[in-house]
């Protein structure tokens, strides 16, 4: 059994599409971070760096790991169920070198995008040029891969295509659409269409106040 502190985030949706992907029980509890309370101590106690999600994974001898940072957990999960991540060789490469493409450029173009165009104290033009033009520009790198290959990191869906997927969900934050990047809609519009994507998203979406 799993329990998962999330809310409607681009990176907490990760964990809940892997789990209904790998068919996995899990229970899913609120951390609203409109309301700070990911600064909670009882937050804290399970990840000191104040960010969801977090996954508390409990072992049947009653040990339980807690485990933050998305990446890790879709790792974690993959290769604990011997799904969604190739054993070995070119393939499994692949699948990292999305993860580290995510981590790297995808991710922080998008949030930093967003930040300085809705959060930012003050307006930043600057800013908001430098990183809505860095998020096209990555953009346009996945769509060029998916150009060639119906997943991400190639014929198979993985976590890979998890990864990227949480942002794109959520790229309204960031001011992007996909009107110039057709393959990548393709994708997008085909993992929305998967069951366990779209169960994940129902029970994420209920957890944000009306």
């Amino acid at each position: 059994m799993f329990d998962l502190y999330a809310f409607p985030t681009p990176n907490s949706l990760k964990i809940p599409i892997a789990l209904e992907e790998l068919g996995l029980d899990y229970r899913l509890h609120v951390v609203n971070i409109r309301q700070g309370e990911q600064r909670h101590p009882d937050f804290l106690a399970l990840n000191p760096n104040a960010k969801v999600p977090v996954l508390v994974e409990h072992a049947p001898t009653g040990e339980r790991m807690v485990l933050s940072e998305s990446a890790a957990i879709l790792v974690h999960l993959a290769e604990s169920s011997g799904r969604l991540l190739p054993a070995s060789g070119v393939e499994r490469a692949r699948v990292f070198e999305q993860l580290f493409f995510h981590a790297s450029a995808l991710g922080p173009a998008f949030g930093q995008a967003g930040f300085f165009q809705r959060l930012a104290a003050e307006p930043q033009p600057l800013a908001i040029e430098r990183f809505t033009r860095e998020a096209h520009r990555v953009l346009s790198v996945l769509d060029g891969q998916l150009a060639h290959r119906p997943f991400v990191a190639g014929t198979t869906f993985s976590i890979a295509d998890i990864a990227h997927y949480g942002w794109l969900w959520r790229r309204a934050f960031a001011g992007i659409e996909l009107d110039d990047t057709p393959n990548i809609a393709r994708w997008f519009q085909e993992i929305t269409e998967r069951p366990a994507v779209q169960r994940a998203i129902k029970r994420l979406e209920e957890l944000a106040p009306a």
